[in-house]
C-alpha cells in the first residue's frame, strides 16, 4: 500500500494505491482544505484512521522547494519533514518532491483522453518536456529523457522576476512593485494574481462593478472563482471580468513560453491545474498561445512547441504514487509511456 499525496497552499489531497490497481487508480483518495487544519500531520493522522490501511511507503508532492528531505510551504506556513512523517506514523519509507515534479512525473503516464490540443505543433521525439500551473502559487517544472524514460525535475522558476510585455503590464508591474517589492510571475499568474489584476484594472479604468458582482466578491474568500465565472459570461457577467482573464491569460502565456525557451521543451509544454481547467473556453479564444508565441526571432520555433491542457484533475497524485512505487522498490508497468 502506498500513500500518494499532494500538498499545496489550498487544499490537501491524498491517496492510497496499491501493485494491483496501479497508479493510475487510487483504493480510496481525500480531499482537505489546509486553512481548516493547524499542520499536514492532523489531516494524515486523520485519514489513515479512517482508511485503517498499513502504509508500506510514501510521496508527498509538496507546494514549495524541498532540501533535505524538508519543506516550508511557500504559500501556507506549514513545514513537512520526511524524517517526522516516518517516526510518527511508523512508514518504512517516505519521500518529499516538489508537487510539480509530482505533476510532472504524471505527464508520460496519461493517455491522449486526459489532455486537451492547444497547439499541436511538431513535438521532436524524446525531447524536453515542461509543465507549468497555476493555482494558489505558479509552479514550473521539466521533465528529460534518460535513454530509457522521462524523467522530472523539479523548479522555483514562479519566483523568478516578472517581465512585462505591454505597456499595460508595465503599469501593472510598477504598482505591485511599490507594493509587493519583488515582483514574480507567481504575482500575477495564479489565483492572488487574478485578484490583483482586477483590482489594478478596476482602479484604472474606473470599470464599472455590477452589484451583484460586489456582494459576490465581498462573500466570497477567494475572489478568482467568481472572476473567472463573470469573465466567462455567467452572472453577473462583467467586461471588467472579461479583461481580467484576458490579460492574465496573456501574461500565463508569455511565461509559458519562456519556461519553453529555457528548458528548451521541443517535446511539448504542459498547462495543469484548477485555474488552467476553470479558463478552458477562454484559453480557446487564442490570446494564451498568442502571447506563447510572441518571441521574436524564435516564433517560428514556438510555433512548432506543442501546447496540451491536462484534463486529469489530480496529476500530482498520480505522480507521487508512481514515485512512491519507485521509492519503495516496487515495480510497476506504465499504463502509457509517452516517448513522442
Amino acid at each position: 500500500m502506498i500513500l500518494a499525496g499532494d500538498i499545496g497552499g489550498t487544499q490537501t489531497r491524498l491517496g492510497l494505491f496499491t501493485r494491483e490497481l496501479g497508479r493510475n487508480r487510487a483504493v480510496v483518495q481525500a480531499a482537505w482544505r489546509n486553512s481548516e487544519h493547524p499542520d499536514f500531520e492532523t489531516i494524515l493522522e486523520e485519514f489513515l484512521a479512517r482508511t485503517g490501511r498499513i502504509v508500506r511507503g510514501a510521496c508527498l508532492g509538496v507546494a514549495g522547494p524541498v532540501v533535505y528531505g524538508q519543506c516550508r510551504l511557500t504559500n501556507l506556513p506549514w513545514v513537512i519533514a520526511e524524517k517526522k512523517i516516518a517516526e510518527r506514523f511508523s512508514i518504512p519509507s517516505v519521500r518529499l518532491i516538489n508537487d510539480l515534479e509530482a505533476t510532472a512525473r504524471a505527464v508520460p503516464l496519461l493517455s491522449t483522453e486526459n489532455l486537451k490540443t492547444l497547439n499541436p505543433g511538431r513535438p521532436v521525439p524524446e525531447g524536453n518536456k515542461a509543465v507549468i500551473a497555476p493555482g494558489t502559487g505558479l509552479g514550473e517544472a521539466f521533465l528529460t529523457w534518460d535513454g530509457d524514460r522521462y524523467r522530472a525535475h523539479a523548479t522555483e522558476g514562479g519566483h523568478a522576476d516578472f517581465a512585462p510585455g505591454s505597456a499595460l503590464e508595465w503599469e501593472l508591474l510598477v504598482e505591485l512593485k511599490e507594493k509587493c517589492g519583488h515582483v514574480s510571475p507567481e504575482s500575477v499568474c495564479s489565483g492572488k494574481g487574478i485578484a490583483r489584476i482586477y483590482r489594478f484594472l478596476r482602479a484604472k479604468e474606473s470599470g464599472e462593478e455590477p452589484p451583484e458582482l460586489s456582494k459576490e466578491l465581498i462573500r466570497a474568500g477567494d475572489p478568482a472563482p467568481v472572476i473567472i465565472a463573470a469573465a466567462k459570461g455567467g452572472a453577473p457577467a462583467s467586461n471588467l471580468c472579461r479583461k481580467t482573464a484576458e490579460l492574465f491569460l496573456s501574461m500565463l502565456g508569455a511565461e509559458a513560453g519562456n519556461l519553453a525557451l529555457k528548458v528548451n521543451a521541443a517535446g511539448g509544454v504542459y498547462l495543469a491545474g484548477g485555474i488552467a481547467l476553470a479558463v478552458l473556453p477562454l484559453l480557446e479564444r487564442g490570446g494564451f498561445m498568442e502571447a506563447f508565441r510572441r518571441k521574436g526571432r524564435l516564433s517560428d520555433f514556438m510555433s512548432r512547441i506543442p501546447v496540451f491542457l491536462i484534463l486529469e484533475p489530480n496529476p500530482a497524485l498520480i505522480g507521487a504514487a508512481a514515485c512512491g512505487f519507485d521509492t519503495c522498490g516496487v515495480q510497476q508497468t506504465p499504463s502509457i509511456q509517452d516517448r513522442s
